[in-house]
């Protein structure tokens, strides 16, 4: 298995995604009811994907702390990161949802939000040492 060896870059880039995904599964949880409204989607809808990040945001915060990463790691946070934004992309063009003018503004707005944060997630990578490193769980 390649192993690399998380720059400081990209332990700083993986922190900053799970501060993003703990705050947003926090909003998402515990607001739903409140945003449905104005967002133009069904609180249930918010609330799954609120929770969907929890799990998200611990496996973050995990790899955030290893100054050792398989690189797959890094990739499946990228992979990710690039299946939300195509989510995002998808929940506005496909019509699921009749979302508000407020929820059209939001929507795109994080995902160009989450986009930076796999750009720098990618920088970091790059600045990874490709050092075989042991892996240790």
């Amino acid at each position: 298995m390649s192993t690399i060896r998380s720059s400081r870059f990209l332990r700083h880039a993986l922190a900053l995604d799970t501060a993003a995904c703990a705050g947003m599964s926090a909003v998402l949880v515990a607001g739903a009811g409140i945003l449905a409204e104005p967002l133009g989607f069904p609180s249930g809808f918010l609330r799954g994907a609120g929770l969907i990040l929890l799990p998200c945001a611990a496996l973050l915060a995990w790899f955030a702390s290893r100054e050792a990463l398989p690189r797959w790691a890094v990739h499946l946070v990228v992979v990710a990161n690039l299946l939300w934004i195509a989510d995002s992309v998808a929940i506005l063009l496909m019509g699921w949802f009749a979302p508000t003018s407020l929820g059209v503004t939001v929507v795109p707005g994080q995902a160009l939000a989450v986009a930076i944060v796999t750009e720098l997630e990618i920088i970091g990578l790059k600045r990874s040492s490709d050092d075989q490193v042991p892996f240790a769980a």
